[in-house]
């Protein structure tokens, strides 16, 4: 069984156990309030829709003198103007939602608050001066959500829910039939994924070609460039399609603000990832990607863009490495893009692969478009090298056509 195989199931699994609970549970703390100090911190950040309920008993006093109550202590000697809060007995447990300013209300054995406003609880005992009794209260504070926001977060969590599971469900029916043979397949053995539009790829987004000539520079060191990458086996495969000129902190984050995402480099902690970020309510974004070659090394990043969870079957992405030349004493990355639409017979071992979208040069427009978008490229100019790739096959033996064309693309 494949590890690709094996983290589908897992995040399959982890995802529709999490999106069962629709209903967050209630959280209670305890808490042993005197009356000294006045108010004790107790540490609960209070957001708008919760509801605390709140109760207290008196703990045992061996002291001979009056034991404490919750509800304070009637007729006890104290001048009302200086306790915390006038209105209520001497001794009470009363509270207070901010650390200044709030006015205290009183608790007594039990109350309920329900909370408008970003509060953080404060619990004390109504005292101006000696306290009236003698002891303790030991208090236990609920934090749960008021039944409207509880509604509407159940119909969010339905939401979401049903969101998740149609992306789980077309990205498993995608890999079954790839790894099982189920389902329709092409003459390729290829499965692939539909957008949500019910077409199996989506046109590129416009891209504005800057005017002006490449630098002769450039376009010599351009020239020298490999033409493909290749697996570990030394297969050729992916065209590279695309050039970065900047830094590599210019690059990670031109590519961060256009929303391509890092993939994961390690199969066992791409399911780690997975899992706590869908129980964290997040979106799982940095599915692992195999490792290609060029100039003799692995690639130096990937990175991906894709629906949550679906790019199980479908992404965009790409890989990218350091040249080892430079341009105006900048550095050059190079580039190989490619969209994942589903899976496909591997022909090196007959496994299962990602099937990729034979017309890649949508891919390499597709990265240039976001960048552009993102407002993070000066010049993005096409670029006709020699001996240019137009009709080749991948790695896993799947082919793809190209005008040959190589973006170009300067950053800000």
């Amino acid at each position: 069984m494949s590890r690709r195989y094996l983290s589908l199931v897992t995040i399959l699994y982890l995802s529709n156990l999490i999106v069962a609970q629709s209903s967050p549970t209630p959280s209670v703390s305890t808490f042993e309030i005197s009356s000294t100090p006045l108010w004790t911190d107790t540490a609960l950040d209070l957001q708008p829709g919760q509801k605390l309920t709140i109760s207290a008993t008196a703990t045992s006093s061996s002291a001979s003198g009056t034991p404490c109550d919750p509800a304070g202590i009637t007729g006890a000697s104290a001048t009302a103007s200086n306790l915390p809060m006038p209105t209520a007995n001497p001794g009470a447990l009363i509270a207070k939602l901010h650390a200044h300013g709030a006015a205290p209300v009183l608790v007594g054995a039990r109350t309920e608050l329900n909370i408008e406003s970003a509060s953080h609880l404060f619990l004390g005992t109504n005292v101006a001066g000696t306290a009236p009794c003698e002891g303790a209260f030991k208090v236990s504070v609920e934090v749960s959500t008021s039944d409207t926001v509880q509604a509407d977060s159940a119909a969010q969590q339905k939401t979401r829910g049903a969101q998740l599971k149609s992306q789980l469900s077309t990205a498993a029916q995608v890999f079954m039939a790839g790894q099982f043979g189920m389902g329709k397949s092409d003459s390729n053995n290829a499965v692939s994924s539909p957008d949500s539009s019910g077409t199996e790829s989506v046109p590129a987004p416009s891209l504005h070609i800057s005017e002006g000539i490449l630098d002769s520079e450039l376009r010599k060191s351009i020239d020298g460039l490999p033409r493909r990458v290749n697996d570990q086996l030394n297969n050729l495969g992916d065209m590279v399609n695309f050039v970065i000129v900047g830094s590599e902190k210019d690059v990670q984050a031109a590519l961060e603000a256009a929303n391509w995402h890092i993939a994961d480099t390690d199969n066992r902690k791409a399911v780690l990832n997975a899992v706590m970020q869908t129980y964290d309510s997040k979106d799982y974004l940095a599915m692992p990607m195999s490792t290609l070659f060029l100039f003799g090394r692995k690639q130096d990043f990937g990175y991906e863009m894709a629906e949550p969870i679906a790019m199980v079957a479908s992404r965009h992405h790409f890989r990218i490495w350091k040249a080892p030349i430079t341009w105006n004493g900048q550095e050059i990355w190079v580039g190989a893009g490619t969209h994942d639409i589903g899976f496909a017979k591997d022909k090196r071992n007959n496994g299962v692969t990602h099937k990729i979208d034979p017309a890649v040069d949508g891919e390499r427009d597709n990265i240039g478009s976001s960048l552009q978008k993102a407002n993070k490229g000066k010049t993005f100019s096409y670029y006709l090298p020699p001996n240019p790739v137009q009709d080749a096959r991948n790695a896993t033996g799947d082919g793809y056509h190209s005008d040959g064309r190589l973006l170009v693309i300067l950053l800000q």
